[in-house]
């Protein structure tokens, strides 16, 4: 049991899992709304079409950044353009509700950064310990540029 909550927590830490979740809430709310009897989805006509199928684009994209961190960008942008768009197409965006928790979802997806490795000596030692090889000379103009959200200049 604690070895299975553990995986867990290191599994749920290595990813946007919280982003994924609201986004995966936003398209559930906005997917179920339209989705009454039959009697009423006939009246509606095709206007539960888009609800539906932005609910499911939601949930995809959510679930997609659970197993493939790399796509947080992307799958960020995208669950907030379409909850904007539900807001609009489908039912005030699941009664506003919705479109709340994919903005906030598509938000954290883009925002979320992997964590970096900490080096292992100084992690153990508390940063006491010297490396055996010395740190190069480096000029600012010879050091290459460093862009965390991968841009070239």
């Amino acid at each position: 049991m604690l070895l299975s909550r553990t995986r867990f927590r290191r599994w749920r830490r290595s990813r946007p899992f919280w982003g994924g979740l609201a986004a995966v809430l936003a398209g559930a709310e906005i997917c179920v709304l339209p989705l009454a009897p039959l009697k009423v989805m006939l009246t509606q006509g095709v206007a539960g079409i888009p609800s539906v199928l932005m609910g499911l684009v939601m949930i995809v994209l959510g679930v997609s950044v659970w197993f493939a961190p790399h796509y947080r960008a992307l799958a960020g942008v995208l669950t907030t353009l379409i909850a904007t768009a539900a807001l609009v197409l489908s039912n005030l965006g699941g009664f506003l509700v919705g479109t709340l928790l994919g903005i906030l979802g598509g938000g954290l997806m883009f925002a979320w950064q992997p964590r970096t490795p900490r080096s292992g000596a100084s992690a153990r030692d508390g940063g006491t310990t010297r490396s055996a090889i010395p740190a190069p000379d480096v000029t600012p103009s010879s050091a290459p540029l460093s862009d965390p959200q991968g841009a070239q200049p």
